[in-house]
């Protein structure tokens, strides 16, 4: 192998492992959001909200929901960009 075609294969390693960090770093940021800061002001968010206390609903109905969603959404990404690679994973 050259090392030319060695340098780009890492130079895009280094570029595929930064755009896995920057999204797994959104994805904490929503889930961090979540869990903690609508938690922490849920006794300022009390009005009803399906006829329950909205605090209660983000911690029961909400939160779960939304952890859903980043999981869905990291492996749609995560997906495209294997095949972006030409690397079929585990499909």
């Amino acid at each position: 192998m050259s090392p030319e075609l060695e340098r780009r294969q890492a130079e895009r390693r280094r570029r595929d492992w930064r755009r896995n960090r920057r999204l797994t770093g959104w994805l904490l940021l929503a889930w961090f959001v979540v869990t903690f800061v609508v938690a922490f002001f849920a006794r300022e968010l009390d009005f009803g909200f399906f006829g329950a206390p909205f605090g209660f609903w983000v911690a029961a109905q909400g939160a779960p929901i939304v952890y859903l969603v980043i999981v869905w959404v990291y492996a749609i990404v995560m997906d495209r960009r294997d095949d972006q690679r030409g690397d079929p994973g585990d499909d």
